[in-house]
């Protein structure tokens, strides 16, 4: 039997980034807590796979245009009746010497980690404050919190993640909307396994200074989020949760 508070039935979840690593794992434990699912996701194949194994819907979303964001959360709105539930999980990583970190790409690591997740938070949040409930959780990284070489722009990206929840949580908490973030330690994801074949360096540096001795898992970031989701984390707001095996501990 499901705690009170811990279920999700009856609740209506947006997940971006749903087609694979967190956002794949999220919207898979978001489903098994009992909320009806949406994915979006720019990889439309992976992310119908995801939504046939959830029994939800897919949406092939851009997250880096607003226009698109409008677009794409009026129709999931429409079709669903309300949004209880958006995880802005859709990211990039962005490996690179700070001192020449190319133009490009921090462009483009600002456009879908800020810019991404700020144009989903007013979207869902505009009409979640309508409605007078709803609870966001956006994905950080430890790397908003503490510092390590070679990612300066994904750091700064998540830097300002991290902000922005707290911002948005103590400017909208009177309208009923929660907004709290997760801030997984480094986690053995697809893309995190194809950095280790560039850099097979990096999984023994964050393995060396993780006091559990191991990296995360998906699954492991996937639970505190649908804890986020439920009404058992009613009092919380404005919180960045750690998923990091004691890292940021130190």
């Amino acid at each position: 039997m499901t705690p009170p508070g811990f279920g999700l039935d009856g609740r209506r979840a947006l997940v971006t980034g749903s087609a694979s690593g967190l956002g794949r794992a999220i919207a898979l434990a978001l489903a098994a807590a009992g909320a009806e699912v949406v994915g979006a996701d720019l990889a439309t194949a992976a992310n119908r796979r995801v939504a046939s194994t959830v029994g939800g819907t897919a949406v092939t979303l851009d997250v880096s245009d607003k226009a698109a964001v409008e677009a794409a959360v009026e129709e999931v709105w429409t079709r669903l009746g309300a949004i209880d539930v958006l995880v802005n999980s859709a990211g990039i990583g962005g490996r690179g010497a700070a001192a020449g970190y190319p133009q490009e790409l921090l462009a483009r690591v600002i456009d879908v980690n800020i810019k991404g997740s700020l144009y989903m938070c007013q979207a869902v949040g505009r009409r979640m404050m309508e409605q007078g409930r709803g609870s966001i959780i956006n994905i950080a990284s430890i790397g908003g919190l503490v510092a390590f070489p070679g990612s300066v722009g994904y750091q700064t990206s998540k830097g300002g993640v991290v902000q922005m929840t707290r911002a948005l949580a103590v400017e909208w908490a009177a309208s009923g909307v929660r907004v709290n973030a997760v801030a997984p330690g480094h986690i053995a994801t697809e893309l995190v396994r194809r950095q280790w074949e560039t850099e097979p360096e990096l999984r023994e540096f964050f393995l060396s200074r993780t006091p559990m001795g191991r990296l995360g898992t998906p699954e492991d970031v996937a639970g505190p989020v649908v804890f986020l989701a439920g009404d058992a984390a009613a009092m919380i707001t404005g919180q960045i949760i750690a998923v990091d095996g004691g890292y940021t501990a130190q």
